[in-house]
């Protein structure tokens, strides 16, 4: 990241950079996450986005809930493919 912030920084040293931790879901939700291993760590409100806060980020607008439908849509429609996937490990 750093490399990442030194080569922009380069060629617009007056552009604003941020640097983020990721996490592209809540295994909690939906209760917040909350590891105790970020506490402490990191500005958890300026360094941190996690699931609807990160994908709201990427694509620029309220676009979390549109991508669960889809992995939902697309998970009913291929489920036979999945569970005869899964069938193999019992």
């Amino acid at each position: 990241m750093l490399e990442w912030t030194a080569i922009f920084l380069a060629k617009d040293p007056e552009a604003k950079v941020n640097s983020y931790i990721a996490i592209p879901y809540n295994p909690y939700e939906p209760k917040p996450y909350e590891r105790w291993t970020l506490k402490g760590m990191l500005d958890l409100q300026n360094e941190l986005k996690v699931a609807e806060e990160f994908w709201d980020f990427l694509g620029n607008g309220k676009i979390y809930m549109e991508l669960l439908n889809c992995f939902e849509r697309v998970g009913i429609e291929i489920r036979p493919e999945i569970e005869k996937f899964f069938q193999k490990y019992k």
